[in-house]
C-alpha cells in the first residue's frame, strides 16, 4: 500500500504541518513577546535614569535654595549690623559738629587766657630766684613767641604753656646743684633749695654766699656757712645721705 493511497497518512502529515505551522506562529509571537518585554525594560531603564537624573536635579535645586536661604539670612543680619553702625557714626558725626560748634567759641576764650598766662609766665621767672636764669627765660620767650605760630595748634599751645608752669612748679619740690656763673663772671657751685634759698660757693670751696632776696643781691656770707652749704651740695649730688643741714633763712623785711 503506497503512501499516498493511505489516507491515515494523509491526515498525519497534515497533523503534523498544522503543528509546526501552530509552533511557528507561538514561536514568532513569543519572539515579539521578548522584544516587547525587552523594549519595556529599556524604556523603564531610561524612565527610571531619567527619574534619577530628576531627584538629583531636584535635590541640587534644594541645596542651592537653602544655601541661598542661609547667605539671606547672614546677609540680613550683617546689613542690620551695618546699619547700626552708620547710626552710630551719624550719632558721633552729630556729636562730633557740635563739639566743633562749640570749638570755635572755646578758642576765642582761651586764646586771651594763653596770652595773660604766657607773660605772667614771664614776669614770674624774672621775680623768683635767678637760678638757671637763662634756661627759664629762654622758655619763658618761646611760649610767647609760639603763641604767633600759625603751624601749632591753639590745643598744642595751650599743654606746652602748662608745661612750662608744671616745670616751675617742680623746682618748688626739689634741690639741686650745679655750676654756673655769678653776674661777675666768677663760676661758682650754686646749691638751690626749693624755690626759696639759692647758695653759691667757690670752686675752690674758700668763699661762700647766697641770693639776698631781700636786697636781690648776690652776697657773700660768714665762713660759718661755708661748711653746711658744702654739706648741702654734698646732699643735692646724691653724694651722701640726706640729713639735716643748717642754712640761713632770710627774715620777712618789716614794713
Amino acid at each position: 500500500m503506497s503512501l499516498h493511497s493511505n489516507p491515515f497518512s494523509r491526515l498525519l502529515v497534515l497533523a503534523s504541518g498544522l503543528l509546526l505551522g501552530a509552533f511557528a506562529v507561538n514561536a514568532q509571537v513569543l519572539d515579539r513577546s521578548i522584544d516587547t518585554e525587552n523594549r519595556i525594560t529599556r524604556q523603564a531603564a531610561q524612565a527610571q535614569q531619567q527619574i534619577n537624573q530628576v531627584d538629583e536635579e531636584t535635590q541640587q535645586l534644594i541645596d542651592e535654595y537653602r544655601r541661598v536661604i542661609s547667605e539671606t539670612e547672614s546677609l540680613r543680619q550683617y546689613n542690620e549690623q551695618m546699619q547700626r553702625v552708620v547710626d552710630n557714626q551719624v550719632q558721633e558725626i552729630e556729636s562730633i559738629n557740635e563739639q566743633l560748634d562749640g570749638l570755635e567759641q572755646t578758642n576765642r576764650d582761651v586764646v586771651p587766657l594763653m596770652i595773660e598766662m604766657a607773660e605772667t609766665f614771664g614776669q614770674l621767672v624774672r621775680a623768683d630766684l635767678p637760678f638757671r636764669l637763662d634756661e627759664r627765660v629762654s622758655r619763658a620767650e618761646n611760649i610767647v613767641d609760639l603763641l604767633d605760630r600759625s603751624d601749632i595748634t591753639n590745643s598744642e599751645k595751650y599743654r606746652l604753656i602748662i608745661e612750662a608752669y608744671q616745670a616751675e612748679l617742680e623746682y618748688g619740690r626739689t634741690m639741686e646743684a650745679y655750676r654756673g656763673a655769678l653776674p661777675d663772671g666768677q663760676q661758682v657751685e650754686f646749691l638751690r633749695v626749693g624755690r626759696t634759698l639759692l647758695f653759691w660757693q667757690s670752686l675752690d670751696g674758700r668763699t661762700t654766699g647766697w641770693w639776698n632776696p631781700n636786697s636781690r643781691q648776690f652776697e657773700q656770707l660768714e665762713d660759718r656757712y661755708r661748711l653746711p652749704v658744702s654739706d648741702g651740695l654734698a646732699i643735692a649730688r646724691n653724694q651722701v645721705a640726706p640729713d639735716l643741714v643748717r642754712l640761713p633763712v632770710p627774715a620777712p623785711e618789716s614794713e
